[in-house]
């Protein structure tokens, strides 16, 4: 009995002890923009959203939610990462697209809303003063 126990304890180490595969990599971002900046014109509005290159790990895609709060993600597709595929917002303004496997995030929170993807974007913090907008992990 002890050695059956043993057996399944070191199986469930040894198999959940694995790299964590098809994972955004974790790089800094220090973004910082005065809301006047014309890059960020489309956030003037809710629902409007923009993409910005030079920061993260394929750029990062800012997003005005309808209530007002501003979300941030990395725009390297959650689904095969390390083929660095940006995404894009879409026209409709819900969702942003992998142009390497179709699949879609919503824009609100960055979860997966089409398949093949099953994670959600890499988020980063956002922060707004009176002047000036902040993303940052």
């Amino acid at each position: 009995m002890r050695k059956a126990v043993f057996v399944v304890i070191t199986a469930i180490i040894f198999f959940s002890c694995g790299k964590a595969e098809n994972a955004v990599p974790s790089v800094p971002v220090n973004f910082r923009a005065s809301k006047t900046d014309p890059r960020l014109a489309a956030l003037n509005s809710p629902g409007g959203s923009v993409a910005i290159s030079g920061y993260g790990v394929a750029g990062i895609l800012i997003y005005r939610r309808a209530d007002g709060i501003y979300v941030a993600y990395d725009r390297c597709s959650s689904y095969q990462p390390e083929k660095l595929c940006a995404v894009s917002p879409d026209e409709s303004g819900f969702t942003a697209t992998d142009p390497c496997s179709g699949a879609k995030f919503s824009l609100s929170d960055g979860s997966p809303v089409k398949a093949p993807a099953t994670r959600s974007l890499r988020v980063y913090s956002v922060n707004v003063s009176n002047f000036e907008i902040f993303v940052s992990n």
